[in-house]
């Protein structure tokens, strides 16, 4: 009897970049094909989260509640604002800057977090994205009732194109998980990114027209004010707020914005699907 020796066996042909490819699109796809279950473990994170607290998830509402009127009454007097402009305002803008820091902080440790499952359970890498983000849009779900409630106080004429701010949330959306997807592999490879982007998030936040009004101050009697405000265009979170704060406050809607996100949207995903066909299969071993 002969044996074959592993040696003498064909080799597996090398995987070519077509196949590469249709795999990260196969990856993305079979996700999607098993919503129910990252659906269901979003769901159970913020039950979780609140397990045997009297109210649950309405903590979400009541603690973004407090911050916005307590940081309204503040900096509505230190800008001169009236109140019934600046909470509104404020309150939004907390709103859409929750999703956005909560996709990349929490995106950063996406992988680390559900290490068992991903050694345990062989399933799409992007089903951990999508657990993520459909969390977090949960999330902002509760926290737009503090809209609503502002809204009915300080009444605002809305018009047809306030129905834009759910097309922009969708492509803020979109953009959320490629973001997730690339600051969570890179961080799962490089431990000390987590902390990086924390950091950056924080800061970006004080940069962010969030608490001050990018309008007020690029209408400043001081030109030189005036012209140093327009340096917030360089910033990409102002316009992913923008294109949503703008039909959700009746304010006139400036299509640049939109512009500038669909570039970002276009690039990034480019960017995502790159890293998804690389190294989609090293992340089960990174973490």
């Amino acid at each position: 009897m002969h044996s074959t020796s592993t040696l003498d066996r064909p080799e597996a042909p090398p995987e070519t970049s077509s196949q590469s490819w249709r795999k990260a699109f196969k990856d993305i796809g079979d996700a999607f094909g098993q919503r129910q279950l990252w659906a269901h473990l979003g769901w159970q994170d913020i039950k979780q989260r609140y397990r045997r607290s009297v109210i649950g998830p309405l903590w979400i509402t009541i603690s973004m509640a407090v911050t916005v009127t307590a940081l309204g009454l503040l900096y509505s007097q230190l800008f001169g604002m009236k109140l019934e402009e600046h909470l509104p305002y404020l309150a939004v803008g907390f709103i859409i800057w929750g999703f956005i820091s909560n996709c990349v902080n929490e995106g950063a440790e996406v992988f680390i977090s559900n290490e068992g499952l991903i050694k345990q359970l062989p399933a799409p890498v992007t089903i951990h994205v999508l657990r993520l983000l459909w969390r977090q849009m949960l999330f902002f779900a509760h926290n737009l009732v503090v809209y609503f409630v502002l809204l009915a106080i300080f009444p605002k004429p809305l018009t047809l194109a306030a129905l834009l701010a759910i097309p922009a949330f969708a492509v803020l959306a979109l953009n959320g998980a490629w973001v997730i997807l690339v600051v969570g592999t890179i961080s799962t490879r490089f431990r000390d990114i987590p902390p990086v982007t924390q950091s950056v998030v924080q800061l970006m936040f004080f940069m962010t027209p969030i608490v001050w009004n990018y309008d007020q101050f690029r209408a400043h009697e001081n030109p030189a004010i005036a012209e140093r405000a327009k340096l917030a265009e360089i910033n990409p979170f102002m316009h992913f707020l923008e294109i949503i704060r703008q039909p959700m406050l009746g304010s006139p809607i400036v299509w640049h914005h939109w512009l500038v996100v669909g570039v970002i949207t276009v690039v990034g995903w480019v960017l995502a699907l790159f890293v998804l066909r690389n190294y989609r299969a090293r992340v089960s071993y990174w973490v």
